[in-house]
């Protein structure tokens, strides 16, 4: 198990060796709060877009779901005809130069493999740039839009923003409940509060306050062909591979067993770069991966490796709500 494999465990699972992070994680807690309340007294030199913006963010480190809310929410957008645009960090990636426009045809190291995978499934608009508020101010240049959803900074106070969307794994929560790096928590627990929703992955229901979305398997998609095929493809009790180099990999593989497919695991780092040789697993079997990790293994498929798409559903009290925001953000 990886250095980083072990510490998420030991956030979640609990590690008496954490209480010598303590003092760390009082100066990371003392930072953030001054940042957020710089932010708040208008101190922090934030930048307010003409169109609105949309943080759409974590306070945990690991992964929540993030990346299909952001293409749920793009597609509902849409829907309701409006122009819809993203601005992400791009973690991991090396363009030659920032702002950098994301194209379909760019490669993971160039894009970054979230941003990619985003323009790939959905063709939106999207700039990525360690500095957000540099990377609309790009973004309206080229384009007219009518919103801007930005991939995570929910802690980037740079960037002002209209409205903030938090997600939370509902099986993990927020682990020990401690900031890093004694715990998973980028901000307080009580930042919590100050948001404008809480959406909760997993949850069979909305908790009280907050609201819940699932993700659902929709397809199984060949890398090599892109031939797209139902869930049902592989019967009850096929043994894959599996593949996952994201922030919670045991969601894959719970998904996989959920469809009653038998999966052996393979993790990788989140926004890991593969290579074919790393690749070659015995016995052969098909492999199975995320969308964001096909990405990254399209240019050197075998005929039987396969990703598998998952789609965002939230629930009808989030659309709901989501809707009259929505109506709100744009009727100014």
């Amino acid at each position: 198990m990886a250095f980083s494999e072990r510490l998420l465990d030991a956030w979640y699972k609990g590690h008496p060796a954490l209480t010598l992070l303590r003092p760390l994680e009082w100066l990371y807690r003392s930072v953030a709060q001054r940042k957020r309340a710089a932010y708040l007294a208008g101190q922090a030199g934030s930048w307010q877009a003409p169109v609105p913006v949309i943080v759409v963010g974590n306070i945990t480190v690991g992964g929540t779901g993030k990346t299909p809310m952001i293409l749920w929410l793009i597609e509902h957008c849409r829907a309701r005809g409006l122009k819809v645009g993203v601005v992400s960090r791009g973690y991991g990636a090396k363009p030659p130069h920032y702002p950098w426009r994301v194209r379909a045809e760019q490669q993971a190291a160039e894009a970054g493999d979230e941003p990619l995978m985003i323009v790939q499934r959905c063709g939106v608009p999207l700039m990525i740039d360690p500095d957000r508020p540099r990377a609309v101010q790009a973004l309206l240049a080229e384009e007219p839009l009518d919103l801007i959803l930005c991939d995570d900074g929910l802690q980037h106070y740079r960037l002002a923003r209209d409205l903030e969307l938090v997600l939370v794994d509902a099986a993990r929560g927020l682990g020990n409940g401690r900031c890093l790096p004694a715990g998973p928590l980028r901000e307080p627990a009580g930042r919590l509060a100050e948001v404008d929703a809480v959406l909760h992955n997993g949850a069979t229901s909305d908790p009280e306050g907050a609201f819940s979305f699932v993700l659902r398997p929709s397809s199984l998609v060949n890398l090599a062909t892109g031939q797209v095929r139902p869930v049902e493809h592989f019967v009850p009790g096929q043994a894959v591979h599996a593949l996952a180099g994201i922030g919670n990999p045991q969601r894959f593989f719970a998904t996989l067993e959920a469809l009653h497919w038998r999966p052996i695991p393979h993790v990788f780092p989140d926004h890991a770069a593969y290579s074919a040789g790393q690749l070659q697993f015995s016995p052969p079997l098909p492999l199975l991966m995320t969308e964001k990790d096909a990405v990254k293994c399209r240019a050197f498929a075998a005929p039987d490796w396969w990703y598998l798409a998952v789609d965002a559903q939230p629930s009808p009290a989030f659309v709901a709500w989501f809707d009259a925001q929505l109506e709100r953000l744009t009727a100014r």
